[in-house]
């Protein structure tokens, strides 16, 4: 899909579908009014007639007859104007690509609101519009037939029409999303291809792929023999039951600021339980289990184009959870890089395990200037939240708010839980210096959370993400079908891009 930026006139573009917006009880855009006078009032008449109302997600495809250069008119509600935050922007973009090709339209045409212009910049209307419309439009068919492939419609160009006056603002704004768009497509991918195929070992040699040829990044990755020496004993611990050979990641890219910035990824590539084995249905789904992963890799695949002023690192522990008979085993007790021991009651709690060996590492060797984790940790932050939300947990209230404040303006929903000190007496184990499950029926992803805790000193501003719910579609939504959606990439480079 190729986007451009143009001043053309509505009504004289030659597209398969011009695309014009209505608001709140039908009230037209200025774009609109416009062409339904060169139509002598059908778009109004059509409209009418089929009950249009301007509410947000309404839409209304309305034939020209050859009245305008463009045979179809698309008319979209907004609702009110007010009331749009990103997420709705997003998803009517998405509403419109999926409209354009159910009818087969290879090049579309879109009037932009600037009735949103008090609600969203120029700018960031037209992002917007290049992120709903390339992630509206996501299909991974990758191992279907060449057949079915071919069925697939495809948009080819799609114009953003604005004012002479605001072009560079909206094509600013439309390579931004371009950017993005293709950063969450890259972590869609990798969830969604096989797990046999996305192994610690695939993500390592993606990751060196990334930094080839890129004087401003770096890219280590090390084996178990390393992971030996530096004493990583939790990914090593939860690796015993897998033929695949663990990888800890580390990628670099080396900004002009003062900051430096680590992100740490969860990277358990197929999760069967380990000898705490899931039940079978919820085995089905557990390539995402790195979903954590795929969202740095995404990240970094684009943060040359970015040009981030910090230096950021990105940390992943890339392992198979496999209930092999060298598997780690319900009472023993594996050793942080830290030095912290951790007794396993459960080998299904085994995210955390790994996380915590990314974050010693984390806090040891990059001596970050803050420090976020993103994992699908737990189900019950699902149950707590649901599967659109991802829980934020962090233990300084700056960086948490400059975390919810970039969630708001990329269109990703996230929920402050609190990190509740009296519950880290239930993590104590008898036998080593914590366990890594409470033994409790509650509070699933505050002990989760806590336990994260125990390996970053309160002196590094650190968060933790549990994207167990949005990392993965069960269903198709507006933004994604079925699938691995790439949630926290959006959010995480606004962040990256605003810290110096």
């Amino acid at each position: 899909m190729k986007f451009s930026v143009k001043p053309t006139d509505s009504t004289k573009i030659a597209t398969d579908m011009i695309v014009v917006f209505a608001g709140d009880s039908a009230v037209f855009s200025h774009e609109a009014s416009v062409i339904d006078q060169v139509l002598h009032g059908d778009l109004a008449d059509v409209s009418r007639a089929e009950g249009f109302d301007g509410n947000r997600g309404s839409t209304q495809l309305v034939y020209t007859h050859g009245g305008i250069a463009a045979p179809r008119v698309l008319l979209v509600g907004l609702g009110k104007a007010n009331e749009c935050t990103m997420v709705h922007l997003l998803e009517q973009a998405a509403v419109i690509g999926r409209k354009a090709k159910k009818i087969h339209a290879k090049r579309i045409a879109i009037a932009m609101p600037f009735d949103l212009l008090n609600t969203f910049s120029i700018q960031v209307l037209a992002q917007g519009m290049v992120e709903g419309l390339s992630l509206g439009t996501y299909e991974f068919n990758r191992h279907k037939s060449k057949e079915t492939q071919e069925k697939e419609h495809h948009i080819d160009d799609v114009v953003l029409l604005v004012p002479a006056g605001k072009l560079d603002a909206a094509a600013y704004g439309k390579d931004m999303g371009e950017i993005v768009s293709r950063a969450v497509v890259f972590a869609r991918d990798l969830v969604n291809e096989p797990p046999s195929y996305t192994t610690p070992t695939h993500l390592g040699n993606v990751a060196k792929s990334l930094a080839k040829g890129r004087s401003e990044m770096t890219c280590d990755v090390l084996g178990k023999s390393d992971m030996e020496t530096l004493g990583m004993g939790g990914i090593l611990g939860i690796a015993r039951g897998s033929d695949e050979e663990p990888k800890f990641i580390k990628l670099s890219y080396r900004g002009s600021g003062r900051k430096t910035l680590c992100l740490v990824g969860k990277g358990i590539t197929f999760d069967t339980g380990g000898l705490s084995l899931k039940p079978s249905d919820s085995m089905e789904t557990m390539k995402l289990d790195m979903a954590g992963a795929a969202v740095i890799l995404g990240i970094f695949s684009v943060l040359p184009l970015l040009k981030p002023k910090a230096t950021i690192v990105g940390l992943i522990s890339a392992t198979e959870n496999m209930p092999g008979s060298s598997a780690i085993k319900p009472g023993d007790v594996v050793s942080a890089m830290n030095g912290k021991t951790i007794e396993i009651l459960n080998t299904d709690a085994e995210g955390r395990v790994v996380l915590a060996d990314a974050l010693s590492y984390a806090v040891e060797k990059v001596k970050p200037d803050a420090l976020v984790d993103l994992a699908t940790l737990t189900g019950a932050c699902m149950v707590a939240l649901g599967e659109d939300i991802a829980g934020l947990f962090a233990n300084t209230p700056a960086l948490c708010d400059a975390l919810k404040k970039s969630a708001g303006q990329a269109g990703e929903r996230v929920w402050e839980l609190p990190l509740a000190c009296e519950y880290k007496e239930i993590l104590k184990s008898t036998v080593a210096d914590i366990k890594n499950i409470s033994g409790k029926r509650y509070g699933g992803a505050i002990n989760g959370a806590l336990f994260l805790q125990e390996f970053v000193p309160d002196t590094v501003p650190w968060a933790h993400l549990d994207i167990a719910g949005p990392a993965f579609a069960e269903k198709e939504a507006p933004l994604t079908p079925k699938g691995g959606t790439g949630f926290g990439v959006r959010m995480l480079i606004n962040w990256l891009l605003q810290e110096k």
